[in-house]
Parts: C-alpha cells; sequence; structure tokens
C-alpha cells in the first residue's frame, strides 16, 4: 500500500509511460489491488485492475453461492453494487482523455454470465479499468493517489463486504432469478413453449430503452382458458398465460401490444432483475426469434424445403449469395436455427418477407405453382411441429391464412390478451390448404458442415489476432466485418467480444473434431461454460458475457467469403 503512495510520488510531472511502473500488487486493508495492464496514453483503452477478498473478509453466506444460478447471481448483484459505488464515490474526469473515469462492466435489465466480477474458491474478484490521470502526457499523481487510497477503498467497503449490503435486497435479488430459471426449466414437462405470469409489465420505455415503462401500464392477465398456475421454489403458486407447444398465433389491431408480447417472449430466454417487470416472463431457452435480413450473406445452405426451382436452375440444396432477398434470408435463418436445435421460432409479420410467410388465391393462380420458387412458410409450419418437434409463435396482423393451421389463437386488444382460438377456427374451411402440402418434399432437419479454416482466421495486417466488438452489432473479426445488427437476441456488447474470441477458440480446438459447425460449437461453449470465460483471452479481462450458441453460430454464418 505505502509502496505504491511511493511510486506514485516518484513518478509525479514524468511522460505518462511512467505509469508502467505501478504494474503490480498492493496489499490494502482488507483486499489486494492489482494494476494487471497500464494505458500507453490517456485516450487509450483504460488500464485495468482487480480487487481480490476472501470470502472470509467479504463474510458472504454461503448459501448465496451455493448453487450455479445463486453464484451467478450474486455475482451480478455485487458487480451492480460495485458500479453504484463507483457513481456515488468517484470524482470522474480529472485531466484529458480517460482520466479520472472507473467503471465496472454490469448488465442491464437481464442477469448475465459475465467476468467483471468472479465468485470462486479463492475469493471474490472485482475487475475494473481505471483511467490514471494526465495532464497532456504529464503524470498527475496526486489526483492518482485520490483515486486509490480514497475513492477505490470507499468503492470497496460500500459494494464487497456483506455488512455494507442491503441484505434484503441481495436475498430477493437471487431468489427472483432462482424462481426464473425454475419456471424455464419447467416449461417442457408441461407441454409449454412460455409462461408469462399475472401482473407482468411488458411494455418498455422505447425501441432503445429497456427499462419499463412506469405510465399509463396495463398488467399482463391471462385468459382464464389458457391459465395455469406454476409452483415456484421461492414464490410459490403463480398463476399465468401458458403457452403451448404447437402452432401460435398472435393476432390484433396495430399498436394494441402483438408486438411488446413477442418482444418480452424473445427476452424471455434470459433471467431479469427485479423490478424489471418481464420476472416471471419464460420462454424456452432454445427459441430464435426469425426475420427477414436483406443482404445478408448466406454460405452452403439448403434453403430447398423453402425455396426451390430458381431461374438458371441455381441449386438451392447447397445455397449461397453476397447479398440475399427477403425471402431468401428468412429461409436460411430457419434452417439455420434448427441446426442449432432450435425448438422454438419467433416470427413478427412486419419483420418478415410477405411472400415468405404467405401467397393468396388470386396471386396463386396469376403465378402458377411451376412459376413460384417460393414454398410459403404457411405450408410448413404445421410440418415443423408434427414432425421435427419446431413450435412457433407468429404475429400476423394482416392476415387470417394462418388460422387454418394454428393450434392457439391470441388476440391483444388494448394490451388485453384473449383466447380467440375457436372464433378463428370457425372462420376456415377445413383441409382447404391440404392441396398446397401433398407435392411437398418432406422436411429435414440438417447439419451445417463446418467453415473452411481460413475462413476463421482472425489475422488483419500484421496483427496476428485481430478481434473488435464496435457496439453490440459489430463484430471485426480478421478482414471479416460481421453485422449482427438483425440477432436481435444479442444484447450485450460483452456477448458480442465473446462471440469474437469464441470463434477464434473453436477454429483452435475444435474445427475438425467434429462434422458439423453446431456440434463443434456446442463443445466448445461447453468448455466456456464449465472452465469460465477466463479460458477465451491471454489478457486477463472483466469485460466478456456468455453468449447462446445460436448467437455464436449466427456470427460464423454472416462472414462474407
Amino acid at each position: 500500500m505505502e509502496r505504491l503512495r511511493a511510486l506514485l510520488k516518484k513518478i509525479n510531472g514524468r511522460g505518462y509511460k511512467a505509469y508502467k511502473e505501478l504494474k503490480d500488487t498492493y496489499q490494502f486493508d482488507g483486499y489486494r489491488l492489482n494494476i494487471d495492464h497500464v494505458q500507453g496514453d490517456p485516450f487509450a483503452q483504460a488500464s485495468r485492475i482487480s480487487i481480490q477478498l476472501s470470502l472470509a473478509e467479504a463474510a458472504l453466506p454461503a448459501e448465496f453461492y451455493s448453487s450455479n444460478i445463486r453464484k451467478i447471481t450474486s455475482e451480478d448483484f455485487l458487480a451492480r453494487a460495485v458500479s453504484k459505488a463507483i457513481q456515488k464515490q468517484v470524482k470522474g474526469r480529472r485531466g484529458i482523455g480517460k482520466s479520472g473515469e472507473v467503471r465496472i462492466e454490469t448488465s442491464g435489465q437481464q442477469i448475465l454470465v459475465r467476468n467483471s466480477l468472479r465468485i470462486h474458491d479463492d475469493g471474490i474478484e472485482a475487475r475494473l479499468t481505471i483511467g490514471l490521470p494526465a495532464a497532456g502526457r504529464t503524470i498527475l499523481s496526486k489526483d492518482a493517489e485520490e483515486m486509490f487510497f480514497n475513492e477505490l477503498p470507499a468503492v470497496v467497503a460500500q459494494s464487497l463486504y456483506f455488512e455494507s449490503l442491503d441484505k434484503q435486497q441481495f436475498q430477493f435479488h437471487i431468489e427472483s432469478a432462482e424462481d426464473q430459471e425454475y419456471l424455464r426449466g419447467q416449461l417442457s414437462q408441461n407441454n409449454l413453449i412460455a409462461f408469462i405470469a399475472d401482473h407482468s409489465r411488458l411494455p418498455r420505455r422505447s425501441g432503445i430503452d429497456d427499462r419499463p415503462l412506469t405510465t399509463d401500464v396495463i398488467p399482463f392477465i391471462s385468459p382464464d382458458s389458457l391459465a395455469c398456475t406454476m409452483d415456484l421454489p421461492n414464490r410459490g403458486l403463480v398463476r399465468g398465460m401458458g403457452i403451448k407447444q404447437g402452432v401460435n398465433l398472435v393476432v390484433g389491431g396495430g399498436f394494441h401490444g402483438k408486438s411488446t408480447l413477442l418482444h418480452a417472449l424473445e427476452r424471455g430466454i434470459y433471467n431479469h432483475i427485479p423490478g424489471d417487470g418481464r420476472e416471471l416472463v419464460a420462454t424456452d431457452a432454445s427459441a430464435v426469434k426469425v426475420r427477414a435480413e436483406d443482404n445478408r450473406a448466406v454460405t452452403d445452405i439448403d434453403i430447398s424445403p423453402f425455396i426451390d426451382r430458381l431461374p438458371f436452375d441455381r441449386d438451392t440444396r447447397c445455397f449461397s449469395t453476397e447479398n440475399a432477398s427477403g425471402s431468401t434470408s428468412q429461409a436460411a435463418n430457419i434452417i439455420e436455427a434448427l441446426a442449432s436445435d432450435a425448438s422454438l421460432l419467433l416470427i413478427d409479420e412486419d419483420t418478415s418477407a410477405t411472400n415468405f410467410m404467405i401467397r393468396d388465391e388470386r396471386m396463386q393462380q396469376l403465378v402458377v405453382k411451376e412459376k413460384e420458387p417460393i414454398t410459403p412458410l404457411l405450408h410448413r409450419v404445421c410440418e415443423l411441429y408434427h414432425d421435427l418437434g419446431i413450435s412457433t409463435v407468429i404475429v400476423m396482423g394482416g392476415s387470417g391464412d394462418y388460422f387454418e393451421v394454428s393450434d392457439t389463437v391470441i388476440m391483444m386488444d388494448a394490451y388485453r390478451a384473449e383466447d380467440v382460438t375457436l372464433r378463428a377456427h370457425a372462420l376456415v374451411e377445413k383441409e382447404s390448404i391440404d392441396q398446397h402440402l401433398r407435392d411437398l418434399t418432406p422436411m429435414l432437419k440438417k447439419e451445417v458442415p463446418h467453415p473452411e479454416l481460413k475462413q476463421l482466421n482472425p489475422a488483419r495486417g500484421k496483427k496476428p489476432i485481430s478481434i473488435e466488438a464496435r457496439g453490440i452489432d459489430t463484430l471485426l473479426y480478421g478482414r471479416h466485418e460481421i453485422d449482427l445488427n438483425k440477432v436481435e437476441q444479442l444484447i450485450d456488447i460483452g456477448q458480442t467480444r465473446a462471440i469474437g474470441l469464441m470463434i477464434h477458440f473453436y477454429a483452435q480446438h475444435y474445427v475438425h473434431k467434429t462434422d458439423n459447425l453446431h456440434e463443434g460449437l456446442s463443445l466448445a461453449l461447453k468448455e466456456v461454460e464449465d472452465k469460465g470465460l477466463d479460458i477465451l483471452s491471454i489478457w486477463k479481462t472483466g469485460t466478456l458475457a456468455l453468449p447462446r450458441l445460436h448467437e455464436v453460430a449466427a456470427a460464423i454464418h454472416r462472414m462474407r467469403r
């Protein structure tokens, strides 16, 4: 501790690179400070530090990390506590560039597996970034001393010692996530693909603000005909709407809550923090949101179940393009989702290609079957469920064609759900769609072969490894710029960073161990889950969050040749 103070006094007023002398471990009262990496100048990425204390020093009860979900949730709570303490205790800007800033990576409304705060056998470790202060490129040691000896100790005291925390809130945080995890695990054995508890608050503040809307919110209430009760380990009996396996439609007028409901189901694959409003919205963990994605790259995907007989005899059994249309991209997205073992597809009419979803009778009379290469989802959706076990939730506001193939029809009316299945089925002529299904080739789930190793090369220019996330939606991997904007269940830049590193990890260790992409990625992801995100990076970093297999595969699928 005093050694660090002496070093700071020694380098005061010197050039910025003299900060490199600080890299070491220092013992403070009750914790150890590791200065893991020192930035090269005030405008570079901030320096990386870690704070370590034993479980005895933190006095964290063992019950708070006695299971995997409790450990993950405790890490999330403590990281958020560190972030709040930083906001309260750290002055911030102290010079140019990043001087004076202190940060820890945390999640938004969801609880993710991260490596910014870790609970392990040796204790608790919080990984932060700190902008070492400078005027120009001259070291400001007095400001640095203030940060290390006053601000950081106050942050640690308020956030990493159990006695300083709101114990009731901490306990509730854990129990809430534990209930969500349990609920999601109970869906399949109850023949459900999703559950939305009564009194859930689904609307968000805006399309770019995932926090709950706080004014004029109509709580969700299940219609009696779709209601079921789940018994949770902490909350006990909870009533809500169970969405059954099969083909489910969500209908209703514009702005009545259809897409809001679907968005809640998209995010139901994650656990949410207390107060989010969607804490008891649980969706099958393998659910994939599928949409049209004009201009995406597609490589060697068999889209023939949906698109065949293209002009000039173009083969769709091994389809590749650098510039997919709405229909070809949506077909590829479905085939890729099936290959990654999705059990549920979530589809919104508003973000789908119309000609991929439906073809009305008059258009079929004008453009005869032999001239139309597209088999709409309408003609395949029952087969997806009955033959492959893939359920669907489809938001449909402009066509009643799906009534005939639906198992359940939910109408949203001013944000209130109503079961209109019987009314919808009464409007259709039974068996009228059968004539379109007679000549279809049976749909099979096919594995996607692994890509060529050279395509997974992360080198760029003189850098043997060049992997960088430019926001949530853009991943720079070697010479590839991968657009993930339409991969809608990717929610955190830490996941994007981890995806890039996981592709490289897969290329190093698993690409030749299996015959197909998704089996190899599954093995790679399992190792990361077992050993932790740290195995992906040669540097100690706290900036990663765990993605799902589907999002890692989606990035590889979008690499351009």
